[in-house]
């Protein structure tokens, strides 16, 4: 079986729509957190702004994104499953590699080198757990890539990510702080549909039933989750700035 048996959009186009909004959304609170971090004085306060930035950017703008967008991938005649710890270790992936980018900007001095080195940390980050998640998927078969498409999809990511990193560092008004999220959104969902182009698929229905996780069981509770995350970073970036605020005519009165 080829790639043009597979459907990437057997739900309809809302995976596309859902998943770049999804994307933007949690791209949109990480670099704000990003930015926050780079403006605290205590390094406690970086630490905390820069943790959280890595779990909106890697764990909404990239794992769930990308397992939303794969609620539209289906190869017909067969039953597809996910291995539950891959999955789970591909969102830690996601975390970690985008964590340790924006520590470079957010925890030691500024310069250019490290906004690129970050911004490939970044990328790879998406790239990694985009390939470990297509990993963790089970059916009669197996999954193949076209390896310039994979390579694209790495280039993809790395210079989305780098070009938002650049938007919301270095260019600092709101139009350029939103141009930063939607630039995020397409490093990630960018990168996820050019690496499912390169996807190849050969099926064996002699093979024994997958085990493993249908991939709404795993996204359904993550988004609910993710939802609630959402809620609260937003009421602490709200919360936070807006005690700034306040402080700030108390400090020019002294």
């Amino acid at each position: 079986m080829n790639h043009e048996s597979m459907q990437h959009f057997s739900s309809g186009p809302w995976t596309l729509v859902l998943a770049y909004a999804i994307s933007v959304i949690g791209s949109l609170i990480g670099l704000s957190c990003t930015s926050r971090a780079r403006r605290e004085r205590a390094r406690g306060a970086k630490v905390l702004w820069t943790v959280l930035g890595a779990f909106a950017i890697g764990g909404i703008a990239i794992w769930l994104m990308h397992f939303i967008a794969m609620l539209g991938f289906d190869v017909p005649g067969t039953t597809i499953k996910y291995s539950a710890p891959l999955t789970a270790l591909s969102a830690l992936v996601a975390v970690v590699v985008v964590g340790i980018g924006l520590s470079l900007v957010t925890l030691v001095r500024f310069s250019t080198a490290r906004l690129v080195v970050a911004g490939v940390l970044a990328g790879l980050g998406v790239a990694g757990m985009h390939y470990l998640g297509m990993s963790a998927i089970r059916f009669k078969g197996g999954i193949f890539y076209d390896e310039a498409l994979v390579a694209l999809s790495v280039v993809i990511a790395i210079v989305a990510a780098t070009a938002a990193f650049w938007f919301t560092l270095v260019v600092k008004t709101t139009t350029a702080s939103v141009a930063a999220g939607l630039i995020m959104g397409v490093a990630a969902t960018g990168m996820h549909y050019t690496g499912m182009a390169g996807v190849r698929v050969s099926s064996d229905l002699k093979l024994p039933a997958p085990q493993g996780t249908g991939v709404f069981d795993l996204v359904f509770p993550v988004f609910v989750i993710s939802g609630l995350v959402v809620g609260a970073l937003l009421w602490m970036l709200f919360t936070s700035s807006t005690n700034d605020a306040l402080a700030e005519p108390a400090e020019t009165a002294r």
